[in-house]
């Protein structure tokens, strides 16, 4: 059985951000604009996604 996967990408800066919403995207593991990364489809990834929405474009793998 495969997990779902999620493909985030930042599409904004993180500076001048909160504390909190920094980490959510250092947490999923994204370091720079137009970066892009696969993570799989659970209630954490998703609750970090939902926080920092705004940064982020998010796919269906």
């Amino acid at each position: 059985m495969a997990d779902k996967k999620l493909k985030v990408t930042l599409t904004k800066s993180t500076s001048g951000r909160l504390k909190s919403h920094k980490a959510c995207v250092a947490g999923l593991g994204l370091r720079r604009i137009r970066h892009s990364v696969e993570v799989i489809d659970t209630p954490e990834n998703r609750g970090m996604i939902n926080k920092v929405s705004y940064l982020l474009q998010v796919e269906e793998v």
